[in-house]
């Protein structure tokens, strides 16, 4: 009898949901909205006036993948540093604005890929769209309306009692129609809660209201572990649905941690090309080696790996052979060995102590083969909608 290979299915890559249709903005070189990839921004904790540590904090952030970078702006000498930082910076810096109106201007002027104010904390903001207005368009900066729960005009909170998703829809939509008047709409608008299910509401009831490219995040989201499930069930509600076209995972958490999250998300919903995916067990009583170790250390092994490769790392003969097959690389384990499949074909079988070993050399091997053959490494995949 002549056995079939099964190796790993050729499966069309479909977008999880057709995206919204947005008009497109550009934050410097990054397209927002109008079908471009969904971009991943997080925010300098550094003192934007230390401009050597801001850099390096940028530089550290480019290097996980970030592509678009937010710093404070809170003093004049925060102002003072924006048009160095942004000269600098490989990546599109955003100015955010509370409080200070001139500070917008400011960040214009410095040459800032965009500005984010957040109506409900600056003074007279009304009365300043003009001025604004103005200055953006000619300078060609785009304008984020940034609306959070947490400093919601009080005209609002004393129609709705809190931040509701009206609410804060109502803000965001008031504040985007008198730049409209000005005839500005270069925006992109966002409608931050702390609740995943106020959030969600809010950018569902924003995206049937307007046009405007949307900028999702789940705002104080907490610290690593609270922060990530409450984004990424909050994004993944949206995503799927087709809205939002950048995000920003806020961690109680050093900001590249914020990237790789944001980064997981996106290619965990196909929105992005996989990079390194490990695949493993949560262990049971019938495994019969350490999953938990062998999983970290071929983690720890790869870390860096750009290529689009799927590990499996299996620790028993029950779904351990099937899930090593469908993977580009595995290994099921058992009785103190592990079977070594690369695409679909078992190549080997190794001692316990050689899986991690066998499995990095492996995977080293397939990537090099890969990066001959043009396979995209970590590239933002386009959904044309």
């Amino acid at each position: 009898m002549t056995a079939i290979p099964l190796g790993v299915p050729e499966v069309p890559v479909r977008p999880i949901a057709e995206r919204r249709v947005s008009r497109q903005i550009m934050v410097g070189p990054v397209a927002v909205g109008g079908g471009a990839p969904v971009s991943v921004q997080s925010m300098t904790t550094t003192r934007t006036s230390d401009i050597g540590a801001t850099l390096q904090q940028i530089a550290e952030l480019t290097a996980s993948g970030c592509q678009i970078v937010r710093v404070a702006c809170p003093t004049q000498d925060d102002a003072d540093a924006l048009a160095t930082i942004a000269r600098k910076s490989q990546i599109p810096v955003i100015a955010d604005i509370h409080f200070q109106p001139k500070y917008v201007f400011a960040a214009i002027e410095a040459g800032c890929a965009a500005v984010r104010v957040n109506p409900g904390n600056i003074k007279q903001f009304d009365d300043k769209v003009k001025e604004i207005a103005k200055a953006a368009k000619d300078h060609g900066t785009p304008i984020r309306i940034g609306v959070n729960a947490g400093s919601l005009d009080r005209r609002l909170l004393q129609k709705y009692g809190r931040a509701t998703p009206e609410a804060l829809v109502e803000s965001a939509l008031w504040e985007a129609s008198l730049f409209e008047e000005h005839d500005f709409r270069d925006i992109k608008i966002s409608v931050k809660h702390n609740d995943p299910v106020v959030m969600i509401e809010a950018y569902r009831q924003l995206a049937a209201q307007c046009d405007y490219p949307l900028h999702l995040g789940v705002t104080e989201a907490g610290p690593a572990f609270q922060g990530t499930i409450k984004s990424a069930v909050a994004f993944g509600a949206l995503l799927s649905r087709g809205i939002g076209d950048t995000i920003r995972v806020s961690l109680s958490a050093p900001p590249a941690e914020e990237v790789k999250v944001g980064i997981q998300i996106l290619e965990s919903l196909g929105l992005r090309q996989r990079r390194l995916e490990i695949v493993s067990c949560p262990s049971c009583g019938r495994a019969q080696v350490d999953v938990y170790k062998l999983a970290d250390e071929v983690t720890a092994g790869l870390e860096g790996m750009e290529v689009p490769l799927r590990v499996a790392v299996m620790g028993c003969v029950v779904n351990g052979p099937g899930e090593a097959r469908e993977a580009d690389l595995g290994v099921a384990s058992g009785n103190g060995k592990g079977q070594i499949f690369v695409k679909g074909e078992v190549v080997k079988t190794v001692p316990e102590s050689k899986i991690v070993e066998t499995l990095i050399e492996e995977a080293m091997k397939i990537a090099e083969q890969m990066e001959k053959d043009g396979v995209a490494s970590g590239e933002p995949a386009v959904t044309v909608s």
